[in-house]
């Protein structure tokens, strides 16, 4: 959490001088300022005038701070939480929500790997339907590739819902499909905003009523991250796990879903999932999706689950 001027308007007792005096004690975020400034404040044998800050201001400014960054939690307390707050999703695939222990769930990053035409976004896009189906909630879908269907949406509620009269169909998939929210995003700067602006939503959706957003998917990450990282420069890693962690910290504080698909790269006689070992420790669950040339049979196995067993695998089938 740096200490820009934007922060002026959301935190009033963020001035110049305490930013002046910061910069020049090299204390250049939240988390230092909350760590050094008082001690520092302590040390000094200046008055206010030389110091630069008043300390009852700084006190304030750190107060502030404070309220805004997550506090810690127990073992108990973070049970308490999963068990409350972190809900299962379910994908509409029986088999892998028997697999995943009832579904997506919230709080969590699942990665869904796979070659071309392995299924990858009907797999997003059946999940979606699903759940706006089911009424869990909104679902937010940042399309990278211009992959998003609204047609193969309504034809998939339509199978999950069965038939119905001609104006009874009409309003029922008017009203799911109101749930699902589309944005296209084409480059890593433009998932960031999304991102950021996706977190002023949700802070806004604590105070006035409304569907909740329960769901994010990003289809895909890696076609955003995977052009910044041939560069020598390390800037497009440290984006990469920039917008990992953003995503993560956006399912953990809002209780969202958060659904990814990644491509596979060939290396060493064997296909692994693109975006190397900086991004691996990223998702909470990453499943692998493979289906045979001209089947519409898939399998889905799991690589990495943060609390159940892997390599375990079911097959399904997306109705086409």
């Amino acid at each position: 959490m740096s200490l820009p001027h934007s922060l002026e308007e959301e935190l009033p007792t963020v001035n110049d001088s305490f930013l002046r005096f910061g910069a020049s004690h090299g204390i250049l975020s939240a988390e230092k300022a909350l760590v050094h400034v008082p001690s520092v404040i302590d040390a000094s044998t200046k008055d206010e005038a030389d110091l630069g800050v008043s300390p009852k201001g700084a006190s304030r400014t750190l107060s502030n701070f404070e309220s805004k960054c997550l506090r810690w939690m127990n073992g108990v307390e973070l049970l308490d939480d999963a068990l409350r707050n972190k809900r299962f999703l379910p994908t509409g695939c029986e088999g892998i929500d028997t697999l995943l222990g009832g579904g997506l769930r919230e709080g969590q990053l699942t990665e869904i790997v796979g070659p071309s035409s392995s299924g990858k976004t009907q797999f997003c896009l059946y999940v979606a339907s699903n759940v706006a189906v089911k009424l869990c909630g909104s679902i937010v879908f940042l399309d990278t590739s211009n992959s998003f269907s609204p047609t193969r949406i309504a034809s998939i509620v339509n199978q999950i819902c069965g038939p119905a009269v001609k104006e009874g169909q009409e309003r029922r998939i008017k009203n799911i499909m109101s749930s699902i929210h589309c944005q296209s995003v084409f480059d890593i700067f433009s998932l960031q905003d999304a991102l950021h602006e996706l977190d002023n939503t949700l802070n806004m959706q604590t105070i006035r009523e409304g569907t909740k957003i329960c769901m994010l998917v990003v289809d895909s990450v890696s076609s955003l991250i995977t052009p910044i990282l041939g560069s020598k420069s390390s800037q497009g890693r440290s984006l990469m796990v920039s917008v990992g962690y953003l995503m993560k910290q956006l399912a953990d504080e809002w209780n969202l879903s958060v659904l990814v698909t990644n491509h596979m790269v060939s290396g060493g006689g064997t296909s692994k999932p693109a975006l190397g070992e900086s991004w691996k420790c990223i998702p909470h669950v990453r499943l692998q999706l493979s289906r045979c040339p001209g089947s519409s049979i898939c399998n889905v196995s799991v690589l990495k689950h943060t609390s159940m067993a892997c390599n375990r695998s079911v097959d399904f089938e997306i109705p086409n």
